[in-house]
């Protein structure tokens, strides 16, 4: 009994670790606090490069979480959030980045380059066999004496 209430008082502790790293910074009003912290988890930390902003302890996500919340309290919208970081981080600030025909290339070019590849192998691909019909009559005799032994 003992150990699950410990358990359970550990687990509080870990989901509420992020929520309450800066308390003093969070925003008065709690619909723009929770509009805010969907936000932090949708930015990526030019620092730590695998952990989104509200994830991270680094000092550059904090002036970032910083920055979302002056916008969000700005009456920013999502998209204005977004853009103002991708202008001025580019577009690898974002954990999902937007549909893009350059994004899009650079996703297809490894299947690309496969199927060029193994279309090369294939046009330089010599047939084993000769066939009979593109033999001329002295090749066919002597293919015929050659596999008459």
């Amino acid at each position: 009994m003992r150990a699950r209430l410990l358990l359970a008082i550990a687990g509080a502790v870990f989901c509420l670790g992020n929520a309450t790293a800066d308390p003093a910074d969070q925003l008065k009003n709690p619909a723009q606090e929770a509009h805010a912290r969907i936000l932090f988890r949708e930015i990526r930390c030019v620092v730590c490069q695998s952990e989104s902003i509200d994830e991270s302890d680094a000092d550059l996500a904090h002036d970032l979480r910083q920055r979302v919340r002056r916008e969000v309290a700005a009456g920013a919208s999502d998209d204005q959030v977004k853009a103002d970081l991708v202008s001025r981080y580019g577009e690898f600030i974002l954990l999902q980045p937007r549909f893009s025909f350059g994004n899009a290339a650079l996703w297809l070019s490894p299947f690309i380059v496969v199927l060029l590849g193994a279309g090369i192998v294939l046009a330089r691909r010599r047939p084993t066999t000769a066939d009979a019909e593109d033999l001329s009559e002295p090749e066919k005799a002597r293919l015929a004496a050659l596999t008459d032994n």
